[in-house]
């Protein structure tokens, strides 16, 4: 079985587009058929891509519950079954791989963090936090995707850049862009309040 294109009239890739039309249908024995039809061909694709140390059954069974859930989306006519299905094990594959990875900031970034030995914190995290919330909530959906990826998921500047289809200066210039925005926001809404308990 091939990750390529196989001819219409090829009877495995009838019977394949046949089992994920009724697998869109929620049909839960034609899920298993398909399951039993492709689960070795879909860890092989994933076990090149796969960290180390992932656990391989895991990966496959993430891939093929996306699978059951957008089995009604399949097109036929874009493409084999098997590809389809083969180019969303890689997808799991990877996104897995890229979630063990270090996030590594700039050099510059990480100096200039002031020593913060032998100073006590007296930061309130209580009180910042729903005003941080609030001005992230405003940004539009593009920086907050942007904001989530690097800092929480932990993707590198290159990876962004191909993700977001633009070049990493770029990248590196929309992020502190947004930053600064996020400050900002923070900074007159801690300001705002203050005035509004003073007052």
């Amino acid at each position: 079985m091939s990750c390529g294109r196989r001819t219409a009239r090829d009877p495995m890739i009838e019977r394949l587009s046949d089992l994920l039309a009724r697998v869109g249908r929620g049909d839960q024995r034609a899920f298993a058929e398909l399951f039993a039809a492709t689960r070795n061909k879909l860890r092989m694709t994933a076990r090149p891509i796969a960290p180390s140390d992932a656990d391989l059954d895991d990966l496959v069974q993430d891939a093929y519950l996306k699978i059951w859930k957008h089995a009604a989306r399949f097109d036929p006519a874009r493409s084999s079954p098997i590809t389809w299905m083969c180019a969303i094990m890689r997808h799991t594959a990877i996104d897995a791989a890229r979630l063990k990875q270090v996030p590594i900031a700039d050099l510059d970034e990480a100096l200039s963090v002031p020593d913060a030995a032998g100073t006590e914190d007296a930061f309130d995290y209580d009180l910042v936090q729903p005003i941080a919330a609030r001005a992230i909530q405003r940004l539009s959906d593009q920086r907050r995707l942007l904001l989530s990826r690097a800092y929480l998921d932990g993707e590198s500047r290159l990876m962004l850049a191909k993700r977001f289809g633009v070049p990493v200066g770029t990248i590196k210039t929309w992020l502190r862009r947004t930053l600064d925005s996020v400050r900002r926001d923070c900074l007159k809404a801690g300001t705002n309040d203050a005035v509004a308990q003073t007052g």
